[in-house]
């Protein structure tokens, strides 16, 4: 019977194929003839003669593409296709085949009406359901195809479909796959949002694997971006996981096996001594219940060795670590040579035995470490992430090699060398991972005074760079960077390491490359354009719109535009003239700061304290304090802030003897060698402009102050004079942004617009009374020339809000209120108001491009970030990043019954032309009216730490 059936199929299909011949290309009944045709040979194969099925399927292919989209039979060609595709990998398994028969569904389904024909046959059976659970069950790979199919398979199973949660899973997997052959933070991402649609859906099974994949996913997010809420949460969903795992669950291992893990990273980042101790105590249990050929037994005996191993390196317990070594080569044992996790017990096992190096100085545990890295590294492709650990344990091992037996034989310096630069570069790691290698790199280097020090640095600042671009926010900007405690140091350290190599210009690069990072990110998005309008219009609109957006986006979104914004700036780049559009400055660019006078940069790190002079010409100048530490400016810092104290309790009268003493110490120690060079070496004349721009401790001294006090000089004939009679002295954050506020200075156009804001009665919780605030307003509006628009914003109208539009839409702002620097918090260093504070981050968000000068009568307005204070994050700093270009702003407390002292001088200098007479408006007198007023103003009534509290900041 099956003989002459098949005799009787073959029949048709020879009749089938004249009907074709018979219907050459054009013919309007070719797509039928090709259809009967293909129905016919794939009835014969599924009668079990399976000649001819590929090109049966080829027949079905070219009756579709005689249906384009629209034509009424194209859904039934689709069908028909499906089907010839499901048959062929039923029987040859052709993973191509069920995934393009996934993708065909995903466009005939929605050309099929509820509760037609076509989509009853096309659901039912054989059809849909089948093709979803056969792609489930395919291998997970993480191709780019792979991880298409897996989407087309997800769009087949809409909300409420039984296959769902396991088609969210598949593509999470695999897109967890790739994230692990190449790093891309966009691929974890999306699977960390697959996998909390999962467990969000309700009474699906397997709940607790769902949740221990969300958290190992949470933790590689943690491990590639440093963020701690990441690891918290997964600690959580590995202890709810583990409850539904109770004893006797034949899960129950992994369980333990992922809660210890995840708690053993938080060890390592927080150190508190219970989470490693519950760590191996959960790793002990998972091993009693794997037995000697348990799936997952090697990973648990490395796991535990490694939790040893690093309660080791915390308490020094040796008992831990020779038990950890055992462990890990038990842990071998299991891996067979082609086993893909061989290489990390390798790199596990060779950092132990590197611990036991350093603490025996046994040779064969450092050979050994040395051998196992290198086995694990031959088997590793290039782009492999296992590499990276072993870049990591080989410099550690050659470095220690090094340091123990080889310190005249620099071959395995350079072999750690090679190692940190492999392990800092690889592009499969995040960026957490590799600015702490790099940060171990740049200690290494110092520690044996080696050349790649400078090259550790710049590695340290680019991924520093590229780290922070990621995060969206200013504060999460800033977060980022307080993570990595070496990081507060490193530009100052960066900076002493090239003068220390005699490299000047570098110094500079490198100063101004490493402070300020928060702004200059920030400024990204504020870069003028005028002349990249003129060169090229179309980019200038399109980096222009990026920009915007991406002060707008959420973090997710933030990414992706970030990559746009890229391949923007590198068309840019393209540009003749604009090669170094964004990109750090050079000593060239930065020399632009000096050309109103020098700079005086101050670097204070724990290899040297210099001062670096850039001239408005020339190279710049080394002024080494060989004599200084950071200890000294330490306890110079701290003496200032309690003898500042101590003055403002006394009357002002009284004379400040320890004040002086300490500003004499100043002129001494810091300003004196400083004058020397700018007298004798640039000749710089009297009365000329300068500017500070001190780092570290420096921020916290009064430097503009320092004086001699008249001290009669043993080598000079007259008296020594102290640093303001000699120069009008203003500060700059840094370069950068003195070179910003002269770019963007340009002729006004219209009347000057001046606004007082006072507050003399804050909000609740923001401040005490100020008698005095209103008084400083009307003072303040009598000094103002008749041709300035003058506008009075205070009581109930000095809102925050109010505040805001005020300081966007003037020129000229003199703000008189409680001010406080939060130094835990900076960007919420805040001005008080009515309702609520004005925040520095409201400050920076507000971008008033035309203003000209702010006036802060207000305590604490130009005090350093403590935990990062080579950022300058300060309020006066904020108002210039915000556009102002010349601001007057305080180091400490100011008193506002004296201050209107200061503030009658300087407007009444600020205004008179004294040659001509006239009153004119400009920001740029604002320097030498403040040197000025703290001269004239009468000393009894204004005590000498109120004289020098208001600092000159920009033009």
């Amino acid at each position: 019977m099956r003989s002459q059936n098949i005799s009787l199929l073959r029949g048709s299909v020879r009749n089938f194929q004249w009907v074709l011949d018979e219907c050459p290309v054009g013919h309007p009944d070719r797509a039928a003839a090709l259809t009967n045709l293909a129905w016919a040979r794939l009835e014969r194969c599924i009668r079990k003669d399976l000649r001819d099925i590929d090109s049966t399927t080829t027949l079905f292919r070219d009756a579709l593409a005689l249906r384009p989209q629209g034509h009424p039979d194209r859904p039934l060609s689709l069908y028909h296709l499906t089907e010839a595709l499901n048959w062929r990998y039923n029987n040859q398994h052709t993973t191509a085949d069920i995934g393009e028969s996934a993708r065909l569904y995903n466009e005939l389904l929605p050309l099929c009406p509820e509760g037609s024909y076509l989509r009853s046959i096309a659901t039912e059976g054989n059809g849909v359901d089948n093709v979803i659970r056969a792609c489930n069950d395919l291998p997970r790979v993480g191709s780019d195809e792979g991880i298409e199919l897996r989407r087309a398979v997800l769009e087949l199973c809409p909300l409420d479909h039984q296959h769902r949660p396991r088609a969210l899973e598949e593509l999470s997997e695999a897109l967890s796959t790739r994230f692990v052959q190449h790093g891309s933070i966009d691929d974890l991402e999306e699977g960390i949002q697959l996998y909390r649609e999962v467990i969000s859906l309700p009474g699906i099974p397997h709940h607790a694997t769902y949740l221990s994949n969300l958290a190992s996913a949470l933790r590689d997010r943690f491990h590639h971006q440093g963020t701690s809420h990441d690891l918290d949460e997964a600690i959580c969903l590995h202890k709810e996981a583990l409850c539904l795992h109770p004893v006797g669950d034949v899960f129950r291992d992994r369980s333990l096996d992922n809660l210890g893990a995840a708690l053993w990273i938080r060890f390592t980042q927080r150190g508190n001594i219970r989470d490693i101790d519950e760590a191996i105590k959960l790793y002990r249990e998972a091993l009693t219940l794997s037995q000697p050929l348990h799936a997952i037994r090697d990973i648990t005996l490395n796991n535990l060795a490694v939790a040893l191993k690093t309660r080791y390196d915390k308490l020094d317990a040796r008992e831990d670590l020779n038990e950890a070594i055992n462990l890990h080569r038990e842990s071998l044992r299991f891996k067979q040579l082609d086993d893909p996790g061989r290489h990390k017990t390798l790199c596990n096992l060779s950092a132990a035995l590197y611990s036991r190096f350093m603490d025996t100085r046994e040779n064969e545990d450092i050979e050994e470490a040395i051998d196992l890295c290198q086995q694990s590294l031959t088997a590793l492709p290039s782009l492999h992430p296992g590499r990276w650990f072993c870049y990591k344990w080989l410099m550690m091992a050659y470095l220690a090699r090094y340091r123990v037996q080889d310190l005249d034989n620099p071959a395995d310096l350079l072999l750690a060398v090679e190692n940190f630069r492999q392990a800092s570069r690889h592009p499969t790691q995040g960026f957490p991972r590799r600015i702490e290698v790099a940060l171990w790199w740049v200690d290494a280097a110092e520690d044996d005074k080696r050349e790649s020090a400078l090259e550790a640095y710049h590695t340290c600042f680019e991924l520093l760079d590229s780290h922070l671009v990621t995060r969206s926010s200013t504060t999460s900007r800033r977060e980022a960077a307080a993570a990595f405690s070496n990081v507060r140091t490193l530009p100052v350290d960066a900076t002493s390491c090239a003068l220390r190599h005699h490299n000047l210009q570098e110094a500079v690069e490198l100063v101004e490359k490493g402070r300020g990072q928060q702004w200059s990110l920030a400024s990204r998005l504020r870069t003028p354009l005028e002349d990249l309008e003129s060169a090229n219009p179309n980019l200038a609109h399109k980096f222009l719109e990026l920009s915007k957006s991406a002060a707008e986006r959420a973090a997710t979104e933030y990414r992706q535009l970030m990559k746009e914004w890229d391949a923007v700036v590198a068309d840019i780049r393209d540009l003749k003239g604009f090669s170094r559009f964004l990109l750090p400055p050079s000593y060239e660019d930065l020399q632009a700061a000096a050309s109103h006078g020098p700079i005086i940069i101050l670097n204070a790190s724990k290899y040297s304290c210099d001062a670096l002079i850039v001239p408005t010409s020339g190279q710049p100048h080394h002024v080494p304090f060989p004599s200084l530490s950071v200890a000294d400016l330490e306890m110079l810092k701290k003496d200032f802030a309690r003898e500042i104290k101590h003055a403002n309790l006394m009357s002002p009268t009284e004379p400040r003897k320890t004040l002086r003493a300490l500003l004499r110490k100043v002129w001494d120690m810091i300003m004196l060698p400083i004058v020397n060079i700018l007298q004798h070496d640039l000749k710089l004349q009297r009365r000329s402009r300068i500017w500070l721009c001190p780092t570290a401790a420096f921020t916290s001294i009064p430097l503009h102050a320092a004086n001699s006090f008249k001290r009669k000089n043993p080598d000079r004939p007259g008296m020594e004079p102290c640093l303001e009679d000699l120069y009008i002295c203003s500060y700059t954050p840094t370069l950068s942004a003195l070179i910003r506020s002269r770019q963007t200075m340009k002729t006004r156009s219209g009347t000057p617009s001046f606004v007082a804001i006072g507050q003399s009665q804050p909000g609740a919780g923001q401040g005490t009374v100020l008698a005095d605030v209103d008084s400083e307003l009307e003072l303040v509006h009598k000094l103002l020339p008749p041709n300035a628009e003058f506008t009075y914003l205070s009581g109930a109208k000095a809102t925050r809000a109010g505040a805001l539009e005020a300081l966007q839409h003037n020129t000229w702002v003199h703000l008189a209120c409680h001010g406080t620097q939060d130094h835990e918090q900076p960007y919420n260093s805040r001005f008080a108001m009515k309702d609520q504070p004005l925040t520095l981050l409201d400050i920076m968000e507000n971008n008033a491009p035309q203003a000209e000068f702010a006036f802060l009568s207000a305590c604490h307005t130009a005090v350093g970030d403590e935990k990062t204070p080579d950022e300058v994050i300060h309020l006066a700093a904020g108002l210039q990043f915000s556009g102002f270009k010349s601001v007057i702003g305080t180091l400490w407390v100011v008193d506002d019954a004296v201050v209107k002292h200061i503030v009658k001088v300087f407007y009444e200098k600020m205004f008179t032309d004294s040659k001509e007479g006239d009153h004119i408006m400009d920001c740029t007198k604002a320097a030498s009216a403040l040197n000025h007023a703290t001269h004239v103003v009468p000393k009894k009534e204004v005590p000498l730490e109120q004289r020098i509290v208001f600092i000159h900041i920009g033009v």
